[in-house]
């Protein structure tokens, strides 16, 4: 390279074409293949022939990481409301603090004293060694 970089591209002055996150493509047993097109024309005649030799072959719009029957049903599903998640909500399932094992622990002399504040005050006399 020379040095320049290809991005942005300009179609037109002034406007930016945007790297291409939004396609149609096609699936073979509900997995991805590499046929994809910005048209639904473009894989029109590649769907047909895949039929002939594949029983389960599907044309889907993909867009925001996601696969859809329609670029319709792409928009629709993005004016909907996104419902909002608890306070306490956290990614991987746990819900739990991930700093919280980081904490320092209480040291073993603090810890002996805390079990025996808990079960309270020593009963009877000591025992004379």
């Amino acid at each position: 390279m020379d040095g320049v970089s290809p991005w942005p591209l300009r179609a037109q002055p002034g406007a930016v074409m945007p790297p291409r996150y939004t396609y149609w493509t096609i699936l073979i047993d509900k997995g991805p293949t590499a046929f994809r097109a910005r048209r639904k024309e473009e894989l029109l005649p590649t769907l047909t022939q895949l039929r002939r030799t594949n029983a389960d072959v599907e044309l889907k719009w993909f867009a925001r990481g996601r696969l859809w029957d329609s670029p319709e049903q792409e928009r629709f599903a993005a004016r909907l409301p996104k419902p909002k998640r608890p306070a306490d909500w956290r990614p991987g399932g746990a819900h739990k603090d991930p700093r919280q094992r980081f904490e320092a622990r209480p040291r073993r002399a603090d810890r002996r004293a805390a079990g025996r504040r808990a079960r309270g005050p020593a009963k009877g006399p000591k025992k004379p060694r």
